[in-house]
């Protein structure tokens, strides 16, 4: 996977976000307190003042308003006098009220998420030692009652009763025909589309924060791990945040003639961690050294600590089961609000039919498709042949394909630390940066005005702003020393994301459209800016295979997260047909989840069975179904690049941004003429490895 972020938009902007804007869920959770008899009169009285023309507006309108109102929102009287005071015939008049929910949204939405922001930079920014009081600001979500107060105050009430409220399949159905104006009218409603309690909302939000907490501090300090022999694998300094730094760290090494011995400590890292074998004392902590063929722990003997009088032993117990009990503590936080989505009363069904609208059955079919297709093999048997050995279970991270200009990571550290020896001097570079990208100087000073970089305390992130006068932030980690290779590629990455962030909502023609589609688009474009790290680093060589080379990367990558994005899935189904289990049985299920999906899709490419490296990443502890979106921006971000390949990215991106959060289909069909689709993909690596085998 190339990605090293977990973009806000996957806790902070797929939950915190979302809710920023408004955007709830279907359904009203509870007995409809206005009958269809009371509904019918009520529509039968505005017909009577508005005419039969508008006879399908106010039917739809009305039953809306009556799907969420609630006994203390008003009598039987109070909601007829509520329909026949705020229904809009007037097509002026609703255009103008329109326009005004965007003004409103985009000014007490913004604000909180400005809000939220700062209360949540001790936790996200490596700014000092977090206090204990840091922990309940960063929980408190600021727009938790928002939604509740718009049904209060009637706000929700008069866009429900004026805009018809689509499912996903009449957005499918309809929306490649819809204006601009039908786009944004549909978007306005949909904010309203459920009535969650804010106190469902708060906990919500505290599951996902102390998850995130723990994981942004779950750090390895690799020169404390040692081997049977006691001896140092990893230079000193060295710290990794898994599951990210510890991929990255794995492949890294490929480009060492000695690392594969640490390619295999990394992996029995890996596998500790996701076993809960790990000694909890490790954890964050460079005081202790890590025997990992005894699985012992004691107080270091390396130079770069300092020494601290303490116990004569230390105590060794394995993490208790703590990662699968904040899983579990955010599938119980999700499954509070189901009652108020009865179409979509899980988890899984709010965010494939709501967030990504696209089925989660089509989905599935996207990644199967890739992780069963022939050209796998094909591609496994030409790494091997590059490697020279047979296929180990950690080379599902194979990056030879990457050319780094013949440097090794190290000399790329070197280089990155020079350019870049604090945030500033990145921030100030930006608008260098985009234009090398490709784009004009104008654009470049602009989207670098509107890009804040911060430090991060957790593996980066990327976070929206809510108001076009505000910024986004670019968070990377970056040591006192400079910024590295592994910090410099993440932040290449948060680009992509900060420049779609920043083009969707500053230069749309309507905000309420801002944004993509789906999370998955805004990894397409943050995946592209990654693959241009090197480039801008003026360190990659021109080779005349690098076209099928990248190809075949994409594909691997593709590979390798698709079968991860399955496992998630799955571990959330679990979850739902468990909803008793305990923490130590949801371990026993993702790994044996995990084993199942390596079994099926990489053990007749990999020829070993039983593998649990799938169960390692962090989204699925911390994000709540967000691994499913790399995949899919995988898939789209080749379609865009197949489309750029004789176009400049600079104007391209602007264009494709601006389409704004329809449809999916929509926005591909509009943004590169196709839906989307592997079989580009697939294609072009069957052509790869044919020229790779005949070169």
């Amino acid at each position: 996977m190339k990605t090293k972020s977990i973009t806000l938009m996957s806790i902070c902007l797929s939950l915190l976000v979302m809710n920023l804007l408004g955007i709830q869920r279907e359904g009203g959770g509870q007995m409809m307190f206005i009958n269809e008899s009371q509904s019918e009169s009520v529509i039968n009285e505005l017909i009577s003042i508005h005419g039969e023309s508008e006879r399908t507006r106010i039917e739809r309108g009305v039953r809306q308003v009556a799907r969420f109102w609630r006994e203390e929102d008003g009598n039987i009287e109070s909601f007829s006098n509520f329909c026949k005071e705020y229904y809009i015939a007037d097509p002026e008049m609703l255009q103008k009220t329109v326009d005004q929910y965007e003004h409103n949204f985009e000014s007490v939405l913004g604000h909180l998420q400005e809000v939220y922001r700062e209360l949540s930079e001790p936790m996200h920014l490596d700014i000092g030692p977090m206090l204990p009081v840091d922990m309940l600001f960063a929980e408190y979500a600021p727009t938790a009652h928002v939604t509740e107060d718009f049904f209060k105050n009637k706000i929700a009430f008069v866009a429900l009763l004026n805009f018809p409220l689509y499912t996903l399949e009449e957005r499918l159905e309809r929306g490649l025909s819809w204006s601009r104006e039908e786009w944004a009218q549909a978007r306005l409603v949909e904010n309203f589309y459920v009535r969650v309690p804010s106190e469902v909302e708060q906990e919500i939000n505290r599951a996902y924060v102390s998850t995130e907490n723990y994981i942004n501090n779950y750090n390895i300090y690799m020169h404390h791990v040692i081997d049977e022999n006691g001896q140092r694998l990893f230079p000193p300094g060295l710290i990794l945040i898994s599951h990210w730094g510890l991929r990255d760290e794995l492949k890294a090494q490929y480009a060492k003639a000695d690392g594969l011995v640490r390619q295999e400590t990394i992996q029995q890292i890996m596998e500790n961690i996701i076993q809960q074998e790990i000694p909890q004392v490790v954890i964050n902590n460079p005081a202790v050294d890590w025997n990992l063929a005894t699985n012992g722990v004691a107080a270091s003997t390396a130079d770069d600590v300092e020494k601290m009088a303490g116990p004569a032993s230390i105590d060794g117990s394995r993490e208790p089961d703590q990662r699968y009990a904040h899983l579990f503590n955010i599938f119980r936080a999700e499954k509070l609000s189901d009652p108020y989505y009865p179409t979509m009363p899980t988890k899984m069904d709010r965010t494939f039919q709501h967030d990504r609208e696209i089925p989660e059955e089509t989905v599935e079919a996207l990644f199967q498709t890739v992780l069963s297709s022939p050209v796998i093999e094909q591609t496994a048997r030409l790494i091997e042949k590059r490697l020279g050995r047979p296929l180990r279970p950690f080379d599902i991270w194979y990056n030879g394909f990457k050319s780094q200009g013949g440097l090794d990571e190290s000399r790329l550290d070197q280089i990155v630390s020079d350019k870049y020896p604090s945030v500033g001097v990145f921030q100030s570079d930006l608008p260098n940066i985009l234009q090398k990208v490709g784009f004009s100087q104008e654009n470049a000073a602009f989207l670098a005005s509107k890009i804040s970089v911060d430090p991060a305390r957790g593996a980066g992130h990327a976070m929206s702003a809510g108001r076009r006068v505000d910024n986004a932030h670019l968070r990377t980690r970056v040591p006192s020393d400079g910024m590295n290779y592994k910090g410099y590629n993440i932040a290449m990455h948060e680009l992509g994301h900060n420049c779609e962030q920043v083009f969707s909502l500053n230069r749309i023609d309507h905000t309420l459209l801002r944004g993509v589609p789906n999370t998955a688009f805004t990894e397409a474009f943050a995946f592209i800016f990654q693959a241009r790290d090197l480039d801008l680093l003026n360190v990659k060589t021109q080779n005349p295979e690098e076209e099928y080379l990248e190809t075949l990367d994409i594909l691997w990558s593709t590979y390798e997260i698709g079968g991860v994005s399955l496992v998630d899935m799955q571990v959330w189904h679990w979850m739902y047909d468990h909803p008793e289990a305990t923490p130590s049985e949801l371990k026993e299920a993702v790994i044996q989840i995990a084993k199942d999906v390596w079994n099926r899709y990489y053990a007749p490419v990999f020829g070993v069975e039983d593998v649990i490296l799938l169960g390692v990443y962090s989204h699925m502890i911390a994000y709540g179904l967000y691994l499913p979106d790399y995949p899919l921006g995988f898939i789209i971000s080749f379609q865009i690049e197949q489309y750029l390949k004789d176009k400049n990215l600079g104007t391209e991106m602007e264009r494709m941004c601006t389409l704004g959060s329809i449809i999916p289909d929509a926005w591909m069909q509009a943004a590169v003429g196709e839906s989307i689709s592997v079989e580009p993909l697939l294609k072009a690596a069957e052509e790869a490895i044919a020229k790779l085998n005949n070169l």
